[in-house]
């Protein structure tokens, strides 16, 4: 609050004490001024994304309808599909197959090709969005990270004079696995099932890998192609660096 003794001792001339005096003669005014939005807390504010402000026009009918209460209304002006946005919440949620989705039908699709590419690519997206699946396996299983670690300088050197088996070695589908895993340090068991997964993720590994993908496109586009020499029915031998 004003205290004026506090500014009695101002080294200021007198008209400017004057002055002072007209602080404790104002007394402010209560002006209502007239609006027609009020502002209100409500209990609920269902909204994907932003919060709704609740600016919106009013019907001209006259009659409430509740959007943001009862309807969900969201600010965006691209409109999110109610099944697309259902299967977003089962995956988020975890909870799959709890209820049916009901998916709505599109008449003349032929003339409507935009509506297509947008369920194609909001489902894409839902996809792409998914966390990969974990596997539990029965037996341990060394980590895809520590199989991408470097071989030692011994076995370089051993892989510079000895290549590796082919698949055109005399043997059966069951000791080329047991070769490949024991090459690849992967532990075989009685079911070779868990140790192909291990497998063929280590080659997903690294064909996905950037470390290894560009000294392959750079290798393949120096290269000449060599198709023309394959014989036909010859497929690609796996190998790893």
């Amino acid at each position: 609050a004003y205290n004026p003794a506090e500014y009695d001792c101002l080294p200021v001339p007198l008209e400017i004490k004057d002055l002072f005096q007209y602080i404790r003669r104002y007394s402010p005014q209560m002006i209502d001024l007239e609006h027609k939005l009020r502002p209100f807390i409500p209990d609920f504010i269902p909204a994907v994304g932003d919060i709704d402000a609740f600016l919106k026009v009013p019907r001209p009918d006259g009659k409430p309808d509740n959007l943001g209460l009862l309807v969900l209304d969201e600010p965006s002006t691209k409109q999110s599909d109610p099944t697309v946005l259902s299967l977003w919440l089962t995956e988020n949620s975890k909870q799959h197959n709890v209820a049916q989705i009901k998916v709505k039908s599109l008449e003349n699709a032929e003339k409507n090709p935009k509506a297509i590419d947008s369920w194609v690519e909001s489902i894409s997206e839902l996809h792409r969005c998914k966390p990969p699946a974990s596997v539990h396996y029965a037996r341990p299983m060394p980590d895809i990270d520590s199989l991408m670690q470097e071989w030692s300088p011994e076995f370089e050197e051993l892989l510079g004079k000895v290549s590796l088996p082919t698949a055109d070695i005399s043997c059966s589908l069951a000791e080329y696995t047991d070769m490949i895993c024991a090459i690849l340090d992967i532990p075989v068991y009685k079911s070779r099932i868990q140790s192909l997964h291990t497998l063929f993720s280590l080659y997903s590994e690294f064909k996905n890998s950037q470390h290894f993908k560009a000294p392959a496109e750079g290798k393949k586009a120096t290269s000449p192609s060599s198709s023309s020499a394959l014989p036909t029915g010859e497929t690609d031998l796996l190998s790893f660096p």
